[in-house]
């Protein structure tokens, strides 16, 4: 995606409810207008990743279809 400035005043952050009580994990925004956010659940302040929903689908398929499985 092209770098824009996205405002994540309003961001909704959830976490799986499969991750650990430890904290490691992301935290995903899907409430933005047009963008997904994903962040590190350890550093909410530190840097976020900024998809096009069409990214953030076509990653969640992959993910189901397994393509990132090593």
């Amino acid at each position: 995606m092209a770098h824009q400035r996205v405002d994540l005043s309003r961001a909704v952050w959830r976490k799986s409810a499969r991750s650990n009580n430890g904290g490691a994990c992301v935290e995903v925004a899907r409430n933005l207008p047009s963008v997904v956010a994903v962040r590190d659940s350890k550093d909410p302040d530190g840097p976020v990743l900024i998809f096009t929903r069409d990214e953030w689908v076509a990653f969640i398929g992959g993910v189901t279809d397994g393509e990132f499985n090593v």
